[in-house]
């Protein structure tokens, strides 16, 4: 529990960059058409699938793949100040001055690598989406607002949901 935010951080960073990545190599034997196996796919995000969907070249999938690794590289040493930062929370005795300080700067070191990550992301996408042929591009662009709107109906149904079990809920009381 005391590593969440800690935990986060990294798997949003792995988040950023792996799912690209997988995009690079050939789907393996036994794996859905985007290369990965059902489960994974709920963890890969849908920006893979999209760059999948795209028919890279070779060339581009070295380029895609080359990216998200310098990306990961990159944010190896936040990662490391985060780890020694939350190492150096947990370690504080809660009330002291040493554990209030330790929060602040985790919590300093948090927002960095959050704003850094996200940058970093943004990048990251420019740089692939820079490699897209205008094709590519005009594709990528109808996939994402499919995804868009399949997102936006998820939303309202489970809105829907929440709204119906409310009153239930409440009445309950």
């Amino acid at each position: 529990m005391h590593n969440f935010p800690f935990r986060s951080a990294v798997l949003a960073a792995g988040l950023a960059c792996a799912p690209l990545a997988f995009a690079a190599a050939p789907p393996p034997a036994g794996t859905t058409a985007t290369g990965m196996s059902q489960p994974a796919k709920h963890r890969g995000g849908h920006h893979m699938n999209l760059v999948d969907q795209l028919n890279l070249t070779d060339t581009q999938r070295t380029s895609v793949r080359q990216f998200c690794q310098q990306n990961f590289e990159q944010a190896r040493p936040e990662m490391q100040t985060l780890r020694r930062k939350r190492a150096a929370f947990d370690n504080a005795t809660p009330g002291s001055s040493a554990y209030q300080s330790a929060a602040n700067d985790l919590a300093q070191a948090e927002s960095n690598a959050t704003h850094t990550r996200v940058l970093r992301e943004a990048e990251l996408r420019t740089r692939i989406f820079n490699l897209l042929t205008p094709e590519q591009r005009t594709q990528y662009a109808t996939l994402r607002a499919q995804h868009d709107a399949k997102m936006k109906q998820w939303r309202e149904s489970r809105m829907q949901k929440r709204s119906g079990n409310a009153p239930a809920s409440s009445a309950a009381q």
